[in-house]
């Protein structure tokens, strides 16, 4: 992570303040972490981006090796808080203009080729709908503000089952611009309002602390709510990382410099910080609840180490012949430290991208393309970063540096706009498709369209179109809850104030059959009542969620909710029901699980039908087509992988569930007994993600689904009203 002291490059000592008569120097003057290059500090960069380099490369032992941004804050925010108030102290001001020119020319032109690079690599190695994703992730991260893209799409359920950004590293880029954005102007304005006190030195440091340690309690405070209740905003929002800087900018505050530490003691402050965070990185894993309690030892850890070497009253070296800091001193971690920067930069998308083009890597190759992404950082350092750091013409005037910062900026934002912009005519219009239009489904046969007069349907291009699948959900209003909702709202679609309704219960899988329920009930002059949570399993299982980094509390109190809404309200006319059924390998649990739930459906007296899973590819299917629009057979996944057993399908057909019903429409997804299953039949795109049916799909099975839901016995064979148009929703 970057600093705005650049590695290796040693500044004058700054020059005394005016010393206050009957008092020692050091209370006045300015804080005695001077300005002096640290070398330890560029080793401890060093520990740092290897932690995060052996993480993703998965190399065995280094799980917690994401530790090591933790580390990057914690001496960004000492070198850059000690600058600043040195600056503030020294001068009586600090000059934005000039911090700001330092940053921009220091940080943003690497990052900027690194993103050029990534936009045109990506318009070579990436499919196009890939391509477009990739392009809005580079006028994130262009722009500093990737964590927020990236926050959004982790907490979107219905956005999972796409591939990994090339640039999500640059979040931890976006949250360092972000922090200093707010804490330079807010160390000004500290400074202008102290700046006529008599002790000026001792004025502006305990202010500036007191308004640190503030900030550190409330950010951590932060920190640790969000990890409880949405870790991808713990771990990549800003607010909840800030005492991370902070803890950096009190070791600059404080006055360790007044005080004579035994050199033992410090010795043992080193190590037990480096131990600390080695610890971190063997011990830790995707298991942790991050950042939460788990990153303070981290954090401390970094804090411990830069502390040690920080000299006190008299001393010009606090090092020893045995502390951690000579040892990070050394010219190996120091030649890594000031490279950190530029190879952070670069292994990230060299990774990902050579997964895009050869697929899946094992820890040995992941870590020969980690090392294969020295070269183009070695270059990047010495041929963007150190000349733009030395040039006396771009340093000169703080406006020059800013030019280089605005067109560093401007240059990957252009090219993203035009790749991007190319690559969605490629695609076609991601507009919704009107269902209307769609060729009527097949009720019977092995077609999915039906056919009477046996056509064959006329080439062209898929439909919905890989962009339109993207978005082609169902049309329920938003009624599927997000996973922090513990109760659904009312929901009603068609017929509303119907006495007849049929309910449609489970998980997104569930929800996928909205649009054919709703014609039916629509036809019948019924009510539909959608009862859907994201990545809720139905049958009562406490699972965990991806979007929340926790265990799913808010699924149980959202299944006992509508359960026994259903158990205490009016007897629905028909209840659906869908889950996917991978939520444990155990299968005896799920039976075990399924019954506890069936048990409460059964007691409501209205009859229940199951609809099976249908097939999950485990691939991003709408990404695949785009690729390949005219050999969708190449977007063909596995069988075996994608429709295992379900186990409560098999129970119901040997009768093990009393008065529950089961249906299901895979014989016409998933044809034949070959080894593989269709992405794309009859011109029908029919997978939205990796394991959802499009809506375009779901209505074009409506025909299928109904039949089958009257030959269970659970529909009257005909409609006893004409045919009808939907009504809106009520909520």
């Amino acid at each position: 992570m970057p600093s705005l002291l650049a590695p290796g490059h040693r500044r004058k000592r700054s020059a005394p303040a005016t010393v206050t008569p009957g008092r020692p120097a050091g209370e006045s003057g300015p804080s005695p972490h001077r300005a002096a290059f640290r070398p330890d500090i560029e080793g401890l960069r060093a520990v740092a981006v290897l932690a995060v380099l052996a993480f993703h490369a998965q190399i065995p032992g280094t799980a917690g090796g994401f530790v090591g941004v933790d580390v990057f804050f914690v001496i960004s925010g000492y070198l850059i808080t000690g600058l600043l108030v040195r600056e503030a102290i020294t001068t009586g001001r600090i000059r934005l203009g000039d911090f700001f020119s330092r940053r921009a020319r220091r940080l943003l032109p690497s990052a900027a080729v690194v993103l050029a690079a990534v936009a045109v690599a990506g318009a070579w190695l990436t499919v196009p709908l890939l391509r477009t994703d990739l392009e809005h992730d580079v006028l994130a991260a262009a722009l500093s503000v990737a964590n927020w893209r990236f926050v959004s799409q982790q907490t979107d359920y219905l956005a999972a089952g796409h591939d990994q950004s090339p640039l999500l590293h640059f979040w931890s880029l976006a949250v360092e611009e972000q922090f200093y954005l707010v804490w330079a102007p807010l160390l000004a304005v500290i400074v202008l309002t102290a700046a006529r006190a008599v002790r000026r030195g001792r004025a502006v440091r305990a202010v500036v602390a007191l308004v640190t340690a503030g900030a550190a309690v409330a950010s951590f405070a932060l920190s640790l709510h969000w990890t409880r209740d949405s870790v991808s905003l713990a771990y990549l929002g800003t607010p909840s990382r800030v005492w991370q800087f902070a803890v950096g900018a009190l070791l600059a505050l404080l006055p360790w410099h007044l005080l004579r530490g035994p050199r033992p003691l410090r010795l043992v402050c080193g190590w037990a910080g480096a131990a600390a965070i080695v610890w971190c990185v063997v011990s830790y894993d995707a298991s942790t609840p991050y950042p939460g309690y788990a990153a303070l030892v981290p954090t401390l850890g970094a804090a411990a180490v830069i502390l040690a070497a920080i000299p006190g009253r008299g001393e010009r070296d606090a090092q020893g012949a045995y502390g951690v800091g000579r040892l990070l001193a050394g010219r190996a971690p120091r030649a890594v430290g000031r490279l950190s920067y530029t190879l952070y930069l670069w292994h990230w998308p060299v990774l990902v991208l050579a997964e895009a083009r050869l697929g899946a890597l094992g820890w040995p190759a992941r870590t020969a393309w980690t090392l294969a992404a020295v070269l183009p950082a070695l270059a990047t350092m010495r041929w963007v970063e150190q000349p733009l750091r030395r040039s006396r013409t771009v340093s000169e005037l703080p406006r020059r540096g800013l030019a280089v910062g605005v067109s560093a900026v401007i240059l990957p934002v252009v090219l993203a706009l035009v790749v991007g912009t190319t690559t969605l005519r490629l695609l076609g219009p991601a507009t919704p498709v009107d269902v209307g239009s769609l060729p009527p489904g097949a009720a019977t046969g092995p077609s999915l369209l039906s056919r009477a007069d046996g056509s064959v349907l006329a080439d062209g291009p898929v439909v919905p179109g890989p962009a339109q699948a993207r978005g082609d959900f169902p049309p329920d209003a938003g009624c599927q809850v997000a996973p922090a909702v513990t109760s659904s709202p009312p929901c009603l679609f068609g017929t509303v104030d119907s006495p007849d309704r049929v309910v449609l219960l489970g998980d997104s899988h569930a929800g996928q059959w909205f649009s054919p329920l709703l014609a039916l009930a629509s036809r019948r002059g019924w009510a539909l009542q959608e009862l859907v949570k994201q990545g809720c399993p139905l049958p009562e299982l406490t699972v965990g969620s991806h979007q929340l980094g926790r265990v799913y509390r808010e699924c149980d109190t959202w299944r006992d909710d509508a359960l026994d809404r259903l158990r205490t309200g009016p007897r629905p006319r028909l209840i659906v029901i869908a889950s996917l059924n991978r939520y444990t390998a155990d299968p005896e649990l799920l039976t075990t699980a399924w019954e506890k739930t069936l048990k409460r459906l059964r007691a409501t007296g209205a009859p229940v039908v199951y609809v099976e899973g249908t097939p999950v590819p485990g691939t991003d299917i709408p990404a695949c087509v785009s690729g390949a629009p005219d050999e969708t057979a190449a977007c063909a996944f596995g069988r075996a992988e994608a429709l295992p057993p379900d186990p409560l399908a098999r129970r119901i057909a040997a009768g093990a569930v009393p008065g529950v019903r089961s249906v299901g429409v895979n014989a016409v997804l998933c044809p034949g007994e070959g080894p593989t299953c269709p992405a794309v039949r009859d011109r029908i795109l029919l997978y939205r993600d990796d394991t959802h049916l499009t809506n375009v799909a779901a209505v074009v099975l409506a025909p299928r689904l109904e039949r089958l839901l009257a030959e269970s016995g659970a529909l009257p064979v005909t409609a006893p009203g004409g045919p009808g148009e939907p009504a809106g929703p009520t909520r």
